[in-house]
């Protein structure tokens, strides 16, 4: 089969490299639209060997993108089409419609309780979604929580089909020689312990929850080892400093280096305030790193040893810290829970099974379609 990925962006995120990872293991023909901001993980596609293409788009409404769309589908001659995230299903959805795609679907990777990819969930942004929701065959949603605000948005439950993100575990395993290399790159000494945080830089993944209740704890052989890029970047460094403790709280930026980045902590927090699945804590749990979070969907029904949800506050999130602490650090072991429910290469096949039923099932529909048509009366044109 062929299929189009279409996706509003590729840089560093957790549904453009969810892309990147479906695309390394599925067994059809697959290719890429952004429509704009193709970014770093365009590269990372493209260094795989695959074709990322940008539609251009210049605003978030450009209603003349959905012809060019249009017709990049309908010239692709694809068998299915395949969006992520919110401003690519506006357009995609439709798009592939008009282009008479066999197979319409696609991935909600981010709806939260009051915002949708950061975009607060109004009647408009929800009205967009249904409108287009309607113009395709299914939605994947990573989690039951996502399928349960799915159907409560007014998407019909026989619609929706729960598949979880993928761990790409060769990716993220614990690496020693990794460890120490990024250890002195950062300016960490390879006895310090090392507490650390990852993802986008925004308000709700609250990094600056976690600077104020690591810094009591943060001294000379403890440090803080934040990841990532965005709008909070100067907000966090300005916590830092009023917390007395810019001078041990190290900010890397946006790496890619993912599996060193996470082999050099000794102890993983996930703070977000809202969360539709977890990716960042499966991937420290795959790398073996003990685990403080207050929320990750996935994990529910998991039994994880290393793993430990912990109150979204100061002094709950101090406390759990400082135990991890007097415990010291731990042994490098994979969570084999992980590893045996969220495998990407598992995940992946689920995905080309569902294309694969999805077609069956348009096949059928036209079989039956075309035999209910009353045969022509004697006589009639043929």
């Amino acid at each position: 089969m062929k299929v189009l990925h279409v996706i509003t962006g590729l840089g560093v995120g957790g549904a453009e490299l969810q892309l990147r990872s479906i695309l390394q293991h599925t067994r059809h023909e697959s290719e890429v639209v952004t429509l704009y901001n193709p970014g770093p993980v365009a590269d990372m596609i493209r260094s795989d060997g695959g074709r990322v293409r940008d539609l251009g788009m210049t605003r978030n409404t450009q209603l003349p993108a959905l012809q060019r769309l249009r017709r990049l589908i309908r010239d692709g001659g694809y068998d299915v089409v395949h969006t992520h995230l919110y401003r690519s299903q506006v357009y995609g959805r439709p798009a592939a419609w008009l282009a008479r795609t066999p197979v319409v679907l696609s991935t909600e990777h981010s709806i939260g309780d009051t915002h949708l990819e950061r975009r607060r969930m109004t009647a408009g942004v929800r009205a967009l979604y249904l409108a287009s929701e309607r113009l395709s065959s299914a939605t994947i949603a990573v989690s039951a929580i996502v399928r349960e605000r799915l159907e409560n948005w007014g998407v019909r439950p026989d619609r929706i089909t729960v598949i979880p993100n993928g761990v790409a575990l060769d990716r993220v395993a614990f690496d020693k020689e990794a460890r120490e290399r990024a250890r002195a790159e950062l300016g960490l000494a390879d006895s310090d312990y090392v507490l650390g945080v990852l993802g986008r830089l925004d308000p709700n993944k609250q990094f600056d929850l976690v600077i104020r209740a690591a810094a009591p704890l943060l001294d000379s052989a403890t440090k803080l080892l934040i990841v990532g890029h965005g709008a909070e970047r100067d907000h966090l460094e300005q916590v830092a400093q009023a917390q007395g403790v810019a001078d041990r709280v190290v900010f890397a930026g946006e790496r890619h280096d993912v599996a060193a980045m996470l082999s050099a902590t000794d102890l993983f927090i996930a703070s977000s305030r809202q969360e539709t699945f977890g990716l960042s804590v499966l991937e420290a749990l795959a790398n073996g790193a003990p685990v403080l979070y207050t929320t990750c969907p996935a994990l529910d029904g998991l039994e994880v040893e290393q793993a430990r949800q912990v109150p979204s506050t100061v002094e709950g999130m101090r406390a759990a810290m400082a135990a991890e602490l007097q415990a010291g650090p731990r042994p490098r072991e994979a969570a084999d829970a992980v590893r045996q429910e969220y495998g990407v290469e598992a995940v992946t096949a689920r995905i080309d099974r569902l294309y694969e039923d999805l077609a069956l099932a348009r096949a059928r529909q036209g079989r039956r379609g075309r035999a209910a048509r009353p045969a022509p009366a004697e006589g009639d044109a043929q």
